[in-house]
């Protein structure tokens, strides 16, 4: 039985539709295997990211076991921070945090062009818009329809395709790039997550993509894609340091990655409002604004500690609603779980060793749901009329185009390459304007304006990490 609890569960409308509410705790071994959960729902995005981001830039071993053990500590700390705020930075909601996959073109954007020290200056001055955010977004919702935000998830997908790619064919450089053990085992993954995924039910199904990295870590043994001799050289324990990689300041990279921000506030949104209907109410203003100022702040607390930005995490919103179980002390486990991987080394060696194969083929699954994804909330927030279609063909068009071919704009200055290049900047900013300049089709009398600024602002944002 829950020992503690208080009107954010017991007394919500849909009290019925939970076994803990947000203020109460299950027992405490019970709390422990929840928490532990919610850490296996999100642990593959949580590290898959940061890998990602890591090849991308071209860092070297030690480097990316450096970032994927940061990326487990910052976010054990921010989803803490968010369910235990600290003054006005958290929502008191069970969100948990991890790395955001808004920011893995970006990021490897401005890593590319300017290096390591230059995401990390990016992320901490930048981070303050996301934290404005919280304090004004009643007043700008209405710029950032599902039509918008969708096509702006859309395209993180559409980007990243040639990433998951390269990957999947062993890792940009490799000198098996494109064998067929490389291909197979991709394949492998990709194909047991499906299975999973579409013939298993409850966690197993939540757990699809993990289940199938673990089976393709295993199936890597016996091709000799798997190398862990690092692994019995790491430390067991290592306390984080922050500014290790140093930090610089690109203006360019900073406006970028300030998009980007922009683009994951809204989408917080949706995972706060999503947290709260599990237990039958709407988000307060303060948990809105508190989610958002604590994603900001913890963000910019991941680039002092060398680590990405942080984001509330979809898939544990949806964990929390298919298990009934509300309660943030369960979620705080889960933090603290991650805080204590974070500070093992042999960890984070463990989760570096992954054969990029592997990689690829989880990421093919992660990066395909992001744009299926953005796909449901335009079809949820807006009438596919002439109108909406004329703004969703353009916009996904320019921006896949000159992501993949940068090239074409190679005469441009190299402060402006840096967002004519960006698929998510070109294509956000032209859906942002069609949206406010073209004319809206009149419905027939009688019928509601689906295709309005706000119209599906309550299903308004999900997202796949």
């Amino acid at each position: 039985m829950p020992s503690d609890s208080s009107s954010s569960g017991s007394t919500a409308p849909g009290r019925g539709l939970v076994d803990y509410g947000i203020e109460e705790r299950p027992a405490m071994g019970e709390s422990v295997a929840l928490g532990i959960q919610h850490l296996l729902a999100m642990f593959l995005s949580t590290v898959a990211l940061p890998l990602v981001i890591a090849g991308g830039i071209g860092l070297s071993g030690p480097d990316t076991v450096f970032i994927v053990q940061m990326a487990l500590f910052v976010a054990g700390i921010a989803t803490i921070v968010q369910v235990y705020p600290i003054g006005p930075v958290g929502a008191r909601l069970p969100i948990v945090m991890g790395t955001s996959a808004i920011f893995v073109s970006p990021l490897i954007d401005v890593g590319s062009e300017f290096g390591l020290a230059a995401i990390f200056g990016a992320v901490i001055v930048a981070a303050p818009v996301e934290i404005a955010l919280g304090y004004v977004f009643e007043d700008i919702r209405r710029l950032f329809p599902p039509l918008v935000t969708g096509i702006v998830v859309m395209l993180v997908g559409l980007t990243l395709i040639p990433t998951a790619m390269q990957y999947a064919a062993g890792g940009p450089g490799a000198p098996t790039f494109g064998n067929l053990e490389n291909l197979g085992l991709a394949a492998l993954v990709l194909v047991v997550s499906i299975v999973v995924n579409q013939f298993f039910d409850g966690f197993l199904r939540a757990a699809s993509v993990l289940v199938a990295v673990v089976v393709g870590y295993l199936a890597a043994v016996p091709l000799g894609l798997l190398d862990l001799s690092a692994v019995a050289d790491a430390a067991w324990f290592s306390l984080p340091m922050p500014l290790s990689h140093g930090v610089s300041f690109e203006p360019s990279a900073i406006l970028l990655v300030a998009f980007a921000y922009v683009v994951t506030g809204m989408e917080t949104i949706g995972d706060i409002s999503g947290t709260t209907e599990s237990v039958g109410r709407e988000p307060t203003t303060d948990e809105t604004k508190g989610g958002l100022v604590a994603d900001g702040v913890m963000s910019a607390f991941a680039g002092l500690f060398g680590a990405f930005p942080n984001t509330s995490f979809s898939q544990n919103v949806g964990l929390i609603s298919f298990t009934g179980v509300a309660s943030r002390f369960v979620v705080a486990i889960a933090g603290a779980f991650l805080v204590v991987l974070g500070l093992v080394p042999k960890v984070a060696e463990v989760v570096a060793a992954m054969p990029n194969p592997v990689l690829g083929g989880a990421a093919v699954v992660l990066f395909g749901m992001i744009f299926s994804i953005g796909l449901r909330i335009v079809s949820r927030g807006a009438e596919l009329n002439r109108r909406t279609l004329t703004i969703l063909a353009v916009s996904v068009l320019l921006g896949v185009g000159v992501e993949w071919q940068s090239d074409a704009l190679a005469q441009l200055p190299q402060d402006v390459q840096i967002f004519a290049t960006s698929g998510i900047i070109v294509g956000g900013t032209v859906a942002l304007v069609l949206n406010a300049v073209l004319p809206r089709e009149v419905p027939p009398a009688g019928v509601s304006p689906v295709d309005d600024p706000v119209a599906g602002e309550e299903s308004g944002t999900e997202r796949a990490e």
